[in-house]
């Protein structure tokens, strides 16, 4: 669902600058740049595992529009503005009992968890990008279906006006920009 509200945004011929912060094994950055291949993607993650995998992701899609940087969120990125920037963060709460179960059990915590509440890459995001986007930039996060009214107070408090939140086909508000 984020990359479907990215590519909204995104004109078909635009050769904008994006960001995609956490990235992981790539899919939202390559997913990106597969549809909009005019657009330079820059993908960071912390995980020199997670790069690796997304970079070979990349070579098997053949794309040349995205690379990859070793970092927190936005410290590979000095110097750097971007017209959207979008990011599926950590956000499940630290204690939360689903932690334990099925397949997440394999997962590694900080590519899930993010703090007491869930909210804190979130929020570390929302304040450090206000000087990273250009004029009319958007910012667009992923979040848990029950945090879309903390969401949109983190973004408030970090400057942002114009704030949508977005309903997956179950209802649930799982996409937020500003």
């Amino acid at each position: 669902m984020l990359v479907e509200k990215a590519l909204v945004r995104i004109p078909p011929d635009a050769e904008w600058t994006i960001a995609d912060l956490g990235t992981g094994s790539g899919a939202i950055a390559l997913a990106i740049a597969k549809e909009r291949p005019r657009c330079r993607i820059i993908a960071t993650d912390v995980s020199e595992t997670a790069l690796a995998i997304a970079r070979e992701n990349a070579e098997q899609l053949g794309l040349t529009n995205v690379e990859f940087r070793c970092g927190d969120w936005f410290a590979p990125l000095a110097g750097l503005r971007f017209d959207v920037i979008v990011s599926n963060p950590p956000y499940v709460a630290e204690n939360d009992p689903h932690l334990a179960q099925g397949d997440v059990r394999f997962e590694p915590r900080a590519a899930l968890t993010a703090g007491r509440d869930g909210l804190d890459a979130i929020r570390t995001i929302a304040v450090q990008t206000g000087n990273r986007l250009r004029a009319g930039g958007v910012l667009l996060f992923e979040h848990g279906c029950d945090q879309s009214e903390a969401v949109r107070h983190a973004l408030r408090e970090s400057g942002y006006r114009d704030i949508v939140c977005h309903e997956d086909l179950a209802g649930h508000a799982r996409v937020t920009e500003g």
